[in-house]
């Protein structure tokens, strides 16, 4: 079994929103997206999805879209992105899955899932852009709340003895190594390995920091940044 993850999906089965209206790089992206899953993932592996998953403005308007992602191979674990304005509770999401004959979608939201002996840690997160000093209130509570979330992830795993953790994100923690130190500080207490974050389309991608920073992995997964294919997430280190 082998765990993969990729963002921002951005689906539009049900609503009039495809993503090729915005950007070039979004031709055919169902087809493409379609075709890269089945050429990775395996029905017993597992996939992380990081956010921006639906255009749909409600779970009845995202239904197609949860359809077409169910007919895929593997369990997929959701995150929260900015746009998935259909997310309601986990408990309401779960129950309209059920009804819908939906059996391969579950989300980490304020828990973790354990996948092979390795904690799948994760929340939304927030822009640190907007949190400096002389944010907002509101773009300060969000990121408080996001961090809050984020931690209760990696204590539910620690609690349950995981020492080694892989965090996923929609908002990058930090762009080019540089910004708050409160996500790194949460890693560093928490033991984790390595981190993938979405979010960052286009030329925005330029500002994404991939590789090593103070024992910490980072990986930009964008579906446009990694050709609409999941990306491995190696579980062995």
């Amino acid at each position: 079994m082998a765990l993969f993850v990729i963002g921002d999906l951005h689906l539009s089965l049900s609503v009039d929103k495809p993503m090729d209206a915005f950007d070039g790089e979004w031709i055919n992206y169902t087809e493409r997206l379609y075709q890269g899953w089945n050429s990775v993932v395996k029905p017993e592996d597992t996939v992380v999805v990081a956010g921006d998953i639906s255009w749909g403005m409600s779970l009845a308007e995202s239904l197609e879209d949860f359809r077409f992602m169910d007919s895929l191979p593997g369990k997929k674990l959701l995150l929260k992105g900015n746009h998935d304005y259909f997310w309601t509770t986990v408990s309401n999401m779960r129950r309209f899955f059920a009804e819908n004959g939906i059996t391969t979608l579950d989300f980490i939201h304020n828990s973790y899932a354990n996948v092979e002996g390795r904690a799948v840690c994760g929340t939304k997160g927030w822009s640190f852009e907007e949190c400096r000093p002389g944010a907002s209130a509101q773009d300060a509570k969000i990121y408080k709340r996001e961090l809050a979330r984020l931690e209760t992830s990696l204590q539910a795993a620690e609690k349950d003895g995981q020492a080694k953790k892989i965090v996923f994100l929609h908002y990058p923690p930090f762009y080019n190594a540089s910004g708050l130190a409160d996500c790194e500080e949460l890693f560093q207490k928490y033991g984790v390995i390595r981190c993938y974050y979405g979010h960052l389309h286009g030329k925005s991608r330029q500002n994404a920091f991939t590789g090593e920073k103070n024992g910490v992995i980072y990986q930009l997964i964008s579906a446009d940044h990694v050709q609409f294919t999941p990306v491995f997430v190696p579980l062995d280190e």
